[in-house]
């Protein structure tokens, strides 16, 4: 039987033999050679191998031995052996049993299944001869500024550190892209949108120093900028336009998210950003801003359905808020705490309940019913709030005609109200009941019953009452108008927040306090479970996560994959930063420009690394398949909301007005029928609405916009969508109704202004991708643009199907063979994979 020091430590098996080490331990331990950085190539080691049964959870630990800390690991546990001995390496019980044969004492344990490389276990025992020098994980340490290197004809830090990895890795650089491909992927990545031919054209003209910095310039200051930027924000926020559930009910959090995108176009500082979300309301004095900023946080799922506890849904809603927060700003997965200490990182349980403390102070209390749940905060932008000042003015015209008319008829004494007059006595209990309630309380439905009392005794008093109940009504529906968005407000009386035991709402344990993270903030104590407490940490000097998650994600979005390519998980299963300076030096810059966006996002894009081209050579990519050294520029497939717009903006169908309402664009019909058993319809929108962009699609929770792929669910915050290639996203590319309509389009405005067939592939190929077509790619279209006239001439029915699609008229001037043909010819293109990918 195995005894329980001999799973002392999951890391090596038989490695020691295999390699032929047949001697004496003790004189078998290399030489210190390189000193070795604990955090960056032993910790982990150690978190895959051996935390499982001797890491941070208590519960699940063997042997009573930790390794995850310095007292742990040189501690001796149950067995009273020494686990790592500094003093006397070679006594040292780790090496011991993994370089054991017996397999009752090897470590891991044989049915662990785990192992490690010979050169993993030559490390180990290089670390142990040198002393077993001890560290932190190395997202828990604070970002240090790193020596920028010195390298020949390069300025930027950001490509110093670079060069430098690819020169040690025997790597080249590739060259800057083409100044058509530079503009084109300057342009999706900065306003999500295609260069117009002219900008295009424009910038390859342009050849003074200055081009570069003018064209990033202009694209950042782009009302387009926000709205490229807030998607992103939209996925980790979990934003949707619906509750979720079997109800599914409808909500207006749509100020919010154009809020999201305003607050990027003025570029926001993002500490601020950060505050406001979290805290806006506890902020002294708060604006109707920083108030509507933390809907952020009532952007969860709502649980509406009948015989639903409410106080389970209140505890659901504090997790996904805690969860949420974690993710975002610490690149935690603190999910894993929920129940019990995590199995990994430094995280306990008493660490979540303490975290989600802050936020258990709301007045949200779980019920369902109401599809917006209070708190609620009106929100009214130019448009409306001019419509509601008019309809207020409206109303109290009327009420005062109403209350003058009153007074001449039933001159009421004073202190006496309507219904104590002379007058009013002559008439039964029921007249006098409605002149209790005086004019400006009367609602329409009171109104409509005073006219039908007094239609037959006074015409003028009823025509005074008919309209004050009609400005009513109006006012009414305009007040029904105004969005109602979910924020943030506490109790008075701070809120118990007690530890749940596996999670469960109803089993509670032990009453815990407000608190930050306790391996991150050691001695600190929050003197109140205030978010704006919470927040004001997060961008703290002292916090080494939250700067350095966020330009990850920023670099992610531009490169594809982060520095850190496990963006939701910075802890010690995630994995290692390819250029950990790199990420330091992002980090400690975002900060000290006053967490400046903007001035982040310009520093990459100007990077040489960035405008690097995605070609390069065979050997190149050979050395570096996934481009994690940064050796050619990004190259990747676009989102499928981007992909959208590109075909709308290709086509000039896009609407550019910001903001506003969602809409409901082409979809196959019946869709919301099936998912919500009837419940809910889908009713298509018609005219501009159809050609928004795709930020504003409104997004039921329980089934999401079918137009869309590879994104988020919107279930829970999402960091990180997947890039998958499947057959279903051509057919829905080549098919859908919106993406044919964009191809119709296209091809009406070639046939009107071009002659040739030849000058009209060159225009859809600059409208699409930014360039002139190739000889060989002329050839190819052209010719099977002669098929589909071919085909169409001899089946005109099936032309008039493909030039109905959608709803955007045809002008009938046009021949129907020659435009469905050209049709499918802009749908190759815009099919093509230059037109899907960001090159």
């Amino acid at each position: 039987m195995l005894t329980q020091l001999q799973r002392l430590l999951c890391v090596w098996t038989t490695v020691w033999i295999v390699a032929g080490a047949t001697t004496a331990l003790g004189q078998n331990l290399p030489s210190a050679q390189a000193p070795i950085r604990f955090s960056r190539e032993i910790l982990p080691l150690l978190s895959d191998s051996c935390f499982a049964c001797h890491g941070p959870d208590e519960k699940a630990r063997k042997g009573g031995l930790r390794l995850d800390t310095l007292t742990g690991a040189r501690g001796s546990g149950k067995s009273g052996k020494i686990a790592v001995n500094a003093e006397s390496p070679e006594q040292s019980e780790i090496l011991r049993r993994i370089l054991s044969s017996d397999p009752d004492e090897a470590m891991p344990p044989p049915e662990s299944g785990k192992s490690l490389k010979p050169e993993q276990v030559t490390l180990l025992r290089r670390w142990v001869a040198q002393g077993a020098p001890w560290g932190r994980h190395w997202a828990f340490e604070p970002p240090q500024r790193p020596t920028i290197p010195v390298v020949p004809g390069v300025s930027h830090p950001i490509d110093a550190l670079v060069r430098s990895t690819l020169a040690s890795d025997g790597l080249q650089p590739a060259p800057e892209a083409a100044r058509s491909t530079l503009i084109r992927r300057w342009s999706l990545d900065l306003t999500g949108l295609p260069p117009t031919p002219a900008e295009v054209d424009a910038f390859v003209a342009d050849l003074s120093p200055q081009a570069n910095e003018r064209q990033v310039d202009r694209l950042l200051a782009s009302p387009r900028f926000g709205e490229r930027m807030a998607w992103e924000w939209m996925e980790a926020a979990r934003y949707a336009d619906s509750n979720g559930y079997q109800g599914d009910g409808e909500r207006t959090m749509w100020p919010w998210r154009d809020w999201v995108t305003d607050a990027f176009n003025r570029n926001l500082p993002y500490d601020q950003f950060t505050l406001w979300q979290i805290a806006g309301d506890r902020l002294p004095g708060p604006t109707e801003e920083q108030r509507l900023a933390t809907g952020f946080l009532r952007n969860h799922a709502i649980n509406g359905e009948g015989g639903r506890i409410a106080e389970e849904n209140r505890i659901d809603y504090l997790f996904d808020q805690t969860e949420t927060v974690a993710t975002v700003w610490l690149g935690a997965t603190f999910n894993c705490t929920r129940c019990h200490d995590h199995k990994f990182d430094p995280y306990t349980q008493r660490d979540y309940f303490g975290l989600l403390s802050f936020f258990n102070q709301t007045s949200v209390d779980g019920s369902g019913g109401n599809p917006r749940t209070p708190p609620l905060l009106p929100v009214l932008n130019r448009e409306l709030r001019t419509r509601v000042d008019d309809a207020q003015r409206g109303l109290s015209h009327f009420i005062r005609d109403t209350e003058v008319l009153e007074q001449k008829r039933f001159h009421p004494e004073a202190g006496q109200s309507l219904d104590q007059t002379a007058l009013a006595q002559d008439f039964s209990a029921a007249h006098r009941e409605h002149l209790k309630v005086p004019a400006a309380n009367r609602d329409a439905g009171r109104l409509q019953k005073m006219t039908d009392l007094w239609r037959d005794f006074d015409p003028e008093y009823v025509a005074v009452l008919e309209r004050q109940r009609a400005s009513r009504i109006h006012w009414d529906t305009v007040q029904n108008q105004i969005p109602q968005v979910m924020v943030m407000e506490d109790l008075p009386k701070p809120r118990t927040t007690h530890q749940l035991v596996r999670g469960s709402y109803e089993n509670r344990g032990p009453e815990v306090l407000a608190s930050l993270p306790g391996h991150l903030t050691p001695g600190h104590r929050v003197t109140r479970p205030d978010r704006l407490e919470l927040a004001q940490w997060l961008v703290s000097p002292t916090n080494p996560l939250p700067a350095r998650v966020t330009v990850n994600r920023l670099w992610q979005q531009f490169f594809g994959v982060g520095l850190v390519k496990t963006s939701e998980d910075f802890g010690l299963q995630g994995e290692r930063p390819s250029h950990p300076e790199l990420l330091d030096w992002l980090a400690i810059e975002f900060v000290e420009s006053g967490w400046d966006v903007k001035a982040l996002v310009r520093s990459i894009v100007m990077s040489d690394t960035y405008r690097q081209s995605s070609q390069s050579s065979p050997e190149n990519r050979e050395r570096d398949p996934e481009n994690r050294r940064l050796s050619r520029g990004p190259r990747f497939r676009m989102s499928s909301p981007m992909i959208r717009d590109l075909a709308l903006a290709s086509a000039g169908l896009l609407t550019e007005r910001l903001g506003g309402t969602a809409v409901n664009p082409y979809q196959p019909a019946g869709v919301w029928e099936e998912t919500t058993f009837g419940n809910k319809r889908y009713t298509q929108d018609h005219g501009e609405a159809l050609y928004r962009r795709s930020l504003y699609v409104f997004w039921r929770r329980i089934i999401g916009p079918t137009l869309f792929f590879d994104v988020a669910n919107r279930q829970t915050c999402t960091v990180k969508t997947p890039r998958t290639n499947v057959p279903l996203h051509a057919l829905l590319t080549l098919n859908d109704t919106g993406y044919v309509e964009a191809a119709r389009v296209l091809a009406q405005q070639v046939l009107a202004s071009e002659s040739r067939d030849s000058e009209r592939l060159v225009q859809i190929f600059q409208k699409i991708l930014g360039r002139h077509p190739r000889p060989a790619e002329s050839q190819i279209l052209l010719e099977g643009l002669q098929r589909h006239r071919a085909t169409y001439a001899h089946q005109p029915e099936l032309a008039s199907q493909w030039i109905r699609t959608g709803e955007h008229p045809t002008p009938a001037s046009l021949n129907p063979v020659e435009l469905a043909a050209w049709t499918v010819t802009t749908s190759t293109v815009l099919n093509l994979d230059e037109a899907l990918t960001k090159e």
